[in-house]
């Protein structure tokens, strides 16, 4: 699914350019001293609430390909019981 690849990989490339800009910051401010993790918790909290705004559009086009496939699905089952039904 097309819709699937191109969202994750922009919640992927949101999340490493957070990183980037937070542990620039970090080492900047710390120079390296203390809890090397709080960069990384940060950098998945800030692009988790970025992707909210800025990937709706991707978000909704996936969602919306999830559920064709789903309709579709859904149809060829109702149609197969319904011949199964008949015989």
């Amino acid at each position: 699914m097309k819709e699937f690849a191109v969202y994750t990989a922009l919640r992927l490339g949101l999340f490493v350019v957070c990183y980037a800009v937070l542990g620039g910051l970090y080492l900047a401010l710390f120079g390296g001293r203390g809890v090397v993790i709080w960069p990384f918790l940060l950098a998945v909290v800030v692009s988790s609430v970025l992707s909210v705004t800025l990937l709706r559009r991707q978000r909704e086009a996936f969602a919306l390909r999830v559920q064709q496939r789903a309709e579709k699905a859904s149809a060829r089952f109702e149609e197969r019981r319904s011949r199964e039904d008949v015989d």
